[in-house]
């Protein structure tokens, strides 16, 4: 008999009310999710229609407040084998619809369960769309998710004294303190060191099903420590945060750089990467955050499909130039609005994107970026 799907009502799903208040005052009401405490962060919206386990375990979304614009959330439940970190990393969580029932046969735990766990606070039963248009319109902004008998003025007091974004490095918070190995699949081909200033889990998983043996480090290792016994490559990780507070990373990337390691990141470790080579970085309206976004190949005029989650984004000149940083180029351009998606040095063996080609649950159009990563470790150790 085929096995039958796990399906459950959520125990104590009881209705409290609760509110989201953005900084410029608009109000959305609705009923509380998860944990009864109140959650300040940056009010940022996601488009993903599948995935939200990945989303909420996300160390890049690390101070926000993750809007889904699908309407209905929770319906498949969560498991400990779709987390990209051990527990979740944003700070709040905002739906249309929670459901009530969790069905799957990998289902472990509901979404409200699971939230109310790790002290997570959410809200649902508001009008994600009309809040969505009011970020778009108006741009990201803080904002706090309340329980209904808390006095505005008091949240709005909270919301005033919560830092912005830009300015802030969160990297060194959500970072591993202590340097971990992940083997390699097989053979080992090669060893890849791995900068950890929020890395999901999937990304050191696709090295490792390509024979790399990962060695994942804290955000603060100095370039002289991996230089002391050099890998075959270095991966600079996604993260949270403004790349411009980040600085300590940036002469670590440029010392393993010269020393013709090949360099490959993402997400933040892109922008960490250009602004390395003197590039500079802008906080965008309201940010990059899902899987739909269209990406351009320009060297194969190709479209992907890809996954993204960042606020930031290196600032673009003309043609291939990248403004401050002339041994980069460009490579692959965004679609919705221009913004540089891709460069590679034009010497040495580094190469960066904004987006998230190691993607789960998807989609998975630009995984060939991490074997153009084996083949510049395997074309250096031909030299």
């Amino acid at each position: 008999m085929a096995q039958q799907p796990h399906r459950q009502t959520s125990e104590c799903f009881l209705i409290r009310t609760a509110y989201l208040l953005l900084e410029d005052g608009r109000r959305f009401d609705g009923n509380l999710l998860g944990a009864e405490a109140l959650a300040l962060g940056e009010v940022v919206f996601n488009t993903c229609m599948s995935g939200y386990q990945e989303v909420l375990t996300d160390p890049s979304y690390t101070g926000q407040l993750v809007t889904m614009t699908y309407p209905l959330i929770g319906n498949y439940g969560v498991n400990a084998e779709d987390r990209e970190s051990p527990m979740p990393q944003v700070a709040g969580f905002i739906v249309r619809e929670a459901s009530r029932v969790h069905s799957s046969w990998r289902s472990q735990e509901g979404l409200d369960e699971y939230l109310r766990r790790h002290g997570i606070t959410g809200i649902s039963d508001l009008d994600t769309r009309a809040l969505t248009r009011h970020i778009r319109s108006q741009g990201a902004m803080r904002g706090a998710i309340a329980l209904a008998d808390m006095p505005v003025e008091k949240v709005m007091g909270r919301i005033q004294d919560h830092p912005h974004m830009e300015g802030l490095d969160l990297a060194c918070g959500v970072s591993t303190s202590e340097p971990y190995e992940i083997s390699a699949v097989g053979d080992e081909r090669f060893h890849v060191v791995a900068y950890d200033f929020g890395v999901k889990a999937h990304s050191p998983k696709l090295l490792s099903e390509r024979g790399c043996r990962v060695t994942v480090i804290p955000a603060d290792t100095p370039a002289e420590e991996i230089l002391s016994d050099p890998p075959d490559g270095l991966f600079v990780s996604n993260g949270p945060g403004d790349p411009a507070a980040v600085e300590k990373a940036e002469a670590a990337i440029l010392g393993l750089a010269e020393a013709d390691i090949p360099v490959f990141g993402i997400c933040l470790g892109h922008q960490l990467i250009c602004r390395a080579f003197g590039a500079s970085t802008f906080k965008l309206p309201f940010g990059h955050h899902g899987a739909n976004h269209p990406v351009k190949f320009l060297e194969q005029q190709t479209v992907e499909i890809t996954s993204q989650n960042h606020g930031f984004a290196v600032r673009s000149g003309v043609g291939d130039e990248i403004p401050g940083a002339p041994g980069l180029r460009l490579t692959h351009v965004n679609l919705y609005d221009g913004t540089v998606e891709g460069v590679e040095h034009r010497t040495l063996p580094v190469l960066s994107v904004q987006y998230h080609p190691e993607a789960a649950p998807g989609p998975h159009d630009s995984r060939y970026l991490f074997d153009t990563f084996l083949n510049l470790m395997e074309e250096r150790r031909g030299c």
